[in-house]
């Protein structure tokens, strides 16, 4: 029996050929694969290295392009740009040779950074109040108009060298205003009015009506021209020093005003020019017996030329120099008394104007005036003159003015020349609630008569209160008391109080 034999052609010479190649094969799949891992990732060498061409385990170097093109973009790998993009954010540093996006480090945070929280709130805004809102006025053409009418009743008290009045009236007052809406150029008429009718008791009633336009026109070159004309109606107080004495009813003045003036910017300097004319028109005085007193000789026209130079400083300080020259001439050149008392006034004065915003504005100046007569009988008049006017908001919802003004006011008293005028005044507002506001003013006024006067000089408080409570954007109620002592050297003192309430209507 013969012996069978192996025949299979796997041999172990052959297993082991066999098992080496297979080792080889792997170690070559290995091999390439972490040649192309290597070839991906961009070093910062790679990067900064501009000039130099990019080399990687390829099979072929020509078709890698050199310089910093040779970056792969996401479109074109993006596996190499997703592993590529911790590496650029963490430890890239910037270039100025890198023209590539870098990433912010804020881009690839979870908890990137938030706003604070008063930031991301909607600011808020104060409610609107309709109570103290602008009316919307009414709609004439291009001109808007916001008529106030007030009606009052009232209680006075007047007491006066040992006499006594007591009356109650009613009291209507009338505020408007008309303004135009033009592109260029602008029209303003303001009128205010109050007729008074006694109810009961016996006292003077005192009427007063005023209306005032001006024309402001928008010229070129910073250039602003400014033509004004106004008309006054009132009833001369008993406390007037020309009033006449023991008179039922005092004499009604008319005044008629017109003027002109021009400003303009010369870069720092601010020039502006301008003329006044006033006309005084006195009617007759009723004595208590119902006899009439003629005052014509009272009627007078006057003129004022004025002229002002002020170098700015910065936009909230400009000083200033003013200077003005005045004429006045009476309808009768000698009065009913035999005194000629035309003539002519001078004045001049230096100061400064302030414009701080809100917290402060308006213009303080110190001069001189002086005042001559055409009758050397009549003693000139001069003086050294404080002129103020200032708007201050110490707090928000307050405001006070504060001003002071000087001025000469010629008498027709036989053998009076005239007298100088010091006057302080105060007014202070206050927003108490908003719907509710209160209202405190103040003043002094000091009459200096020249030393040869035979009158005294007198001294005049002022002083009242007042509450305004807005109901609506259309209706308010008022309440008002307030109280006057005029104070004399060598003659007696006299009184005045007053208390009122009333409804004020708005359109």
């Amino acid at each position: 029996m013969g012996h069978w034999k192996d025949t299979s052609s796997l041999t172990p010479l052959r297993a082991a050929g066999f098992a080496i190649s297979i080792a080889l094969t792997v170690g070559a799949i290995f091999a390439s694969q972490s040649a192309f891992a290597q070839s991906t990732p961009v070093s910062n060498s790679a990067i900064r290295s501009s000039n130099a061409p990019v080399t990687a385990a390829a099979e072929d170097e020509s078709d890698i392009p050199e310089g910093p093109t040779a970056i792969p973009t996401a479109a074109e790998s993006p596996t190499s740009g997703a592993n590529a993009a911790p590496i650029a954010a963490g430890d890239q540093k910037p270039s100025d040779e890198t023209t590539g996006a870098i990433l912010d480090e804020d881009m690839i945070r979870l908890n990137t950074r938030e706003a604070p929280l008063d930031e991301r709130l909607p600011s808020r805004k104060p409610e609107p109040n309709p109570a103290t809102e602008e009316t919307p006025g009414i709609h004439i053409g291009t001109f808007v108009l916001r008529p106030t009418v007030t009606q009052s009743i009232n209680a006075e008290t007047q007491k006066d060298a040992g006499t006594k009045q007591t009356r109650a009236f009613l009291e209507t007052d009338m505020h408007a205003t008309l303004t135009s809406d033009w592109a260029l150029h602008q029209l303003s008429v303001t009128t205010d009015g109050a007729w008074q009718k006694n109810v009961s008791g016996e006292g003077e009633e005192q009427p007063d009506f005023r209306i005032d336009g001006d024309l402001r026109l928008d010229l070129p070159e910073d250039t602003t021209a400014h033509i004004i004309g106004g008309y006054h109606f009132y009833r001369e107080d008993t406390d007037d020093p020309n009033a006449i004495q023991n008179a039922d009813q005092q004499s009604d003045v008319q005044e008629f005003s017109t003027g002109a003036s021009i400003e303009r910017d010369f870069g720092i300097l601010r020039g502006s020019t301008g003329i006044d004319l006033v006309r005084t028109i006195y009617s007759d005085a009723t004595l208590a017996d119902g006899t009439t007193v003629s005052l014509s000789d009272r009627n007078e026209t006057s003129g004022t030329i004025r002229g002002r130079i002020g170098y700015e400083l910065s936009p909230a300080l400009i000083p200033f120099v003013e200077a003005n020259v005045g004429k006045t001439v009476y309808d009768q050149s000698v009065d009913s008394a035999g005194f000629r008392r035309s003539g002519d006034s001078y004045g001049a004065k230096v100061g400064v104007e302030l414009d701080m915003g809100e917290k402060l504005r308006g213009e303080v100046g110190v001069g001189y005036e002086t005042a001559t007569f055409d009758d050397d009988r009549l003693s000139d008049i001069d003086t050294a003159v404080v002129d103020a006017q200032l708007l201050w908001s110490p707090l928000r919802g307050t405001d006070v003015n504060i001003g002071l003004l000087t001025s000469i006011n010629p008498s027709t008293t036989s053998g009076e020349s005239g007298y100088v005028s010091h006057a302080l005044t105060t007014g202070i507002t206050h927003q108490l609630r908003d719907n509710l506001t209160g209202t405190v003013l103040g003043g002094i006024t000091y009459r200096d008569y020249p030393s040869d006067s035979p009158t005294s000089d007198e001294t005049v408080y002022t002083t009242s209160a007042g509450l305004t409570w807005n109901i609506n954007r259309y209706l308010d109620l008022t309440s008002t008391i307030g109280y006057e002592l005029t104070s004399r050297k060598t003659s007696s003192d006299s009184e005045q109080w007053r208390a009122g309430v009333g409804l004020k209507l708005k359109r």
